[in-house]
């Protein structure tokens, strides 16, 4: 069973497939869409409790895109889905811009999961971003979705060391703004860089990947789907190395 359409705001749903994600679409478009986009993203505590947390991640391979979606129970965290969306790189790589290559991909993925995350979980950037609108936010805005962003190292800002136990925070300053938040998800382990994507504020994120960690540096979400991409990625260049021989 798939997400039904109605299942997401049919505008945003229009505006994304319209903005020449198959192809035509200019950096400089992009870099217009990016600035009308990010005055739409709330900052705002979580409505309600979730009941379901989802992950997502996305990989590169020989001139496609492939994304991984995993849906949880909240706070149980019992994995009852996982989805895979692979498309075709139509926008090339450009500083600042990578949504558009991996947001399509993830969008599907998503879309494709038995029921609707209440919050999802993103291994990328929130407001931490040069145009305060990473992934996390982008994907977020166009999916009306809460998501936070949950990255492994820090794309802007500026930062002290959070102490070394679990649960330890700093925050992420960018031009005199807080953006983010340093988190010790581990004791002794690399923090990550935490930040609201969309419909969440930055309490709700630190918590949120705190109560989904089960023992490792990633939220069990994200970790899934890394795991998740990984696994398949490997598959698939295999298989194009048989059809090659």
């Amino acid at each position: 069973m798939t997400l039904p359409v109605d299942s997401f705001p049919r505008s945003q749903e229009d505006f994304f497939l319209n903005c020449g994600m198959q192809g035509g679409l200019t950096a400089a478009k992009a870099r217009e869409m990016q600035l009308a986009m990010k005055e739409r993203v709330q900052v705002v505590p979580l409505r309600e409790k979730p009941r379901f947390v989802a992950g997502a991640d996305a990989a590169f391979l020989d001139g496609e895109v492939l994304a991984v979606a995993c849906l949880f129970t909240y706070p149980e965290l019992e994995l009852i889905d996982t989805q895979t969306a692979i498309l075709e790189l139509t926008f090339p790589y450009v500083p600042g811009l990578l949504s558009f290559r991996e947001g399509p991909a993830v969008i599907s993925a998503v879309r494709k999961l038995k029921k609707r995350p209440d919050v999802l979980i993103l291994d990328g950037q929130g407001i931490a971003h040069p145009q305060m609108i990473g992934l996390a936010s982008h994907v977020g805005l166009l999916l009306d979705i809460p998501t936070v962003g949950c990255a492994k190292s820090r794309l802007v800002g500026e930062f002290r060391k959070p102490g070394w136990k679990r649960g330890s925070t700093s925050p992420l300053v960018y031009k005199g703004q807080m953006v983010g938040t340093v988190l010790r998800s581990k004791d002794g382990v690399r923090p990550l860089f935490i930040s609201p994507g969309h419909m969440v504020d930055f309490q709700d994120s630190v918590d949120l990947v705190l109560s989904c960690s089960k023992g490792y540096r990633l939220p069990e979400p994200t970790r899934a789907a890394d795991l998740e991409t990984k696994k398949r990625k490997k598959l698939k260049k295999q298989q194009k190395e048989k059809e090659q021989k």
